[in-house]
């Protein structure tokens, strides 16, 4: 006789580990009106503060790096990754972020690691001044590989409409200013496993007193707190998360057609872990990641 635990879904212990994170998801924010369990998360909308308020919207995943965070049991440092690169991608429109919905899909749902991976998402938020609303948890037995998990989310974030900054009002002579990376963030980790794949043991060589793959699983630097401040004053113009592509392609996104811009690379202090992928791979530094203002 087939049920669905002997198919390879186990619904008791979906049922148990959803009950269990409900933790996590709870919050003070008045405007979150249900909780845990209802079949859509219900958000008030009402923003007194915005005489004409725009939604910001944006969806992402950690990449391959997930991989390499759950192999080497970084579980918590992955989840923060997505949620500030979710958050990167909001604020450079001028949007502060608001609430985030995750999907976690698995070959088989282990307790123990979603829970882990639910209430890291939810602090990495509240650590923004956001909050994880709810999502879907997903296990595809014979579609994912067991052990295997693959995590997503989708941020919304709220701008004033007179506010937004999408580089329109960027001129000639506008200074460009660039804010360090903290390292490698979420781009690049296809190269970074199969060199790891040619050298096993390079994931303990020590760059500044740290471990290599302690180095490359640190989460993607957010910017907002750095930023947020700057949102109403008008003073700037345009914003580019500098990810995938390095500055060439991703400030092109922001500047108007009739302009480009002048970047002093040599200004740029290349940080260690740079140096150390280059000396390994023998890759130039053109591609750096960062945050341009």
């Amino acid at each position: 006789m087939l049920n669905y635990k002997k198919s390879g879904v186990n619904i008791d212990v979906a049922n148990k580990t959803k009950k269990e994170m409900a933790g996590a998801l709870k919050t003070n924010n008045r405007r979150v009106l249900n909780k845990l369990g209802a079949f859509a998360s219900l958000y008030d909308i009402k923003f007194p503060g915005y005489k004409n308020p725009v939604l910001a919207l944006k969806t992402e995943e950690p990449g391959s790096k997930q991989l390499l965070a759950f192999q080497y049991n970084k579980i918590e440092a992955v989840c923060h990754d997505m949620i500030n690169h979710l958050i990167n991608d909001c604020i450079v429109m001028g949007a502060d972020p608001l609430t985030v919905q995750d999907a976690v899909i698995c070959g088989k749902l282990e307790k123990e690691k979603v829970k882990r991976i639910v209430q890291g998402i939810a602090d990495a938020c509240k650590k923004q001044g956001c909050v994880l609303t709810g999502g879907e948890t997903s296990e595809q037995p014979n579609v994912i590989p067991e052990g295997t998990y693959i995590l997503t989310s989708s941020i919304v974030g709220i701008a004033e409409k007179s506010r937004i900054i999408d580089g329109s009002k960027i001129r000639a002579r506008d200074v460009v200013l660039c804010l360090e990376s903290s390292g490698v963030h979420t781009n690049g980790y296809s190269l970074l496993r199969k060199l790891i794949a040619q050298e096993p043991k390079i994931v303990n060589e020590k760059i500044s007193g740290k471990k290599f793959i302690d180095l490359i699983l640190e989460p993607h630097r957010c910017y907002y707190q750095t930023v947020k401040g700057l949102f109403r004053t008008g003073k700037v113009k345009g914003m580019a998360h500098i990810t995938g592509g390095g500055i060439r392609e991703n400030l092109n996104r922001v500047l108007p057609a009739n302009l480009s811009a002048e970047i002093d690379l040599g200004a740029y202090q290349i940080l260690p872990i740079f140096k150390f992928i280059k000396k390994k791979t023998g890759l130039g530094m053109r591609k750096c990641s960062g945050h341009s203002i």
